[in-house]
């Protein structure tokens, strides 16, 4: 992606968050995982809860907006990933370590455990997360809103 296209999407940005009435310095990087163009948004705010939302449901549809936006500047599909502060990865911490408490509260109980609640890529880090568990294995079940991670004993 060129210096042009990459100054164009943070003009974007800058005017559709300036739309939400919200002031945030916007940082954009790229990188390419497997053949796959990833574009990377970092936004600081002092309004940064309003950008986040209600366990980060307002970051996921910014996500999901800037994507199509991307797509519309650079004539292809680019996955995007927007953060907010050090949210992200605050976020993740706080996924494993609930993952792994549960994990182990399935193995010693043997009941299965559930995370509701969780966005498709929540979910998936959480399975990436249990993967490597020898004691419990993960699944996603349900459909929709109703879809959740369940976390089951291994025989």
């Amino acid at each position: 992606m060129n210096e042009e296209k990459t100054k164009i999407i943070k003009e974007e940005v800058f005017a559709l968050i300036s739309q939400l009435g919200i002031e945030a310095e916007i940082e954009i990087s790229t990188e390419e995982q497997a053949e796959e163009k990833i574009i990377n948004l970092q936004l600081e705010s002092s309004q940064a809860a309003s950008l986040i939302g209600f366990h980060g449901e307002t970051l996921q549809s910014l996500q999901l907006i800037i994507s199509f936006l991307c797509h519309r500047i650079l004539g292809q599909w680019v996955k995007v990933l927007v953060n907010v502060g050090d949210y992200r990865q605050k976020r993740e911490e706080q996924l494993q370590r609930l993952a792994l408490s549960l994990a182990m509260k399935a193995k010693f109980s043997g009941e299965v455990q559930t995370m509701p609640n969780l966005s498709a890529s929540e979910r998936r880090f959480v399975h990436l997360v249990l993967a490597e568990n020898p004691d419990v294995y993960s699944e996603s079940e349900g459909e929709g809103k109703q879809r959740q991670l369940t976390i089951k004993p291994k025989k």
